[in-house]
């Protein structure tokens, strides 16, 4: 993986219509975010097409990139992410609770590819999630790492969607001071 300072200069450049540049971005990012969105979906041929997409995006979108807002791979996993997202709910007929593997959150054991990817970075993000209450680490990873709406959260903490925004709100402010963001 590129550093972040590599991978603001390769959007600078996609941003100017470089096309090796983005072939760069595209295969040192790729893979982070294909487990994101597979994640999300629990289907390849779904998370392939919303890569796909997200990549489309992320060409047409590279000038507005901020690095003063997020880290790269941030930006990029929150276009994926929220298009993984929207997915989910455009074909959500079966309710959440249907679904009992949905209701779980990530297993203590990563599989082999999070074990390769896994970052002093990621770990340092695991430790600070961490040292959050468990209903807020709950919350965090149902979120942020399954994919669940505020109201699908609202539901299952059974709490109104606002308290639950001011408490993923809190939690995140609470990672960023932690990871000294």
């Amino acid at each position: 993986m590129l550093t972040p300072a590599e991978l603001v200069g390769l959007i600078g450049e996609v941003a100017k219509g470089d096309q090796a540049a983005f072939e760069r971005l595209y295969v040192a990012t790729r893979a982070k975010l294909y487990g994101v969105v597979l994640r999300i979906l629990r289907r390849q041929d779904l998370a392939e097409e919303v890569i796909q997409e997200t990549y489309v995006k992320i060409w047409n979108s590279a000038g507005q990139f901020n690095p003063a807002l997020s880290s790269p791979i941030t930006w990029m996993v929150a276009i994926a992410r929220n298009r993984a997202i929207d997915i989910v709910r455009k074909k959500s007929e079966v309710s959440i609770e249907e679904e009992p593997q949905a209701m779980e959150v990530a297993s203590d054991s990563p599989d082999p590819l999070s074990r390769r990817e896994m970052t002093e970075e990621l770990k340092r993000l695991l430790e600070c999630i961490g040292r959050l209450e468990p209903d807020r680490q709950r919350l965090v990873l149902l979120a942020y790492y399954n994919g669940w709406s505020r109201e699908q959260l609202a539901e299952k903490f059974a709490a109104p969607v606002n308290t639950v925004k001011t408490w993923l709100r809190r939690s995140m402010l609470d990672i960023r001071e932690c990871l000294g963001l």
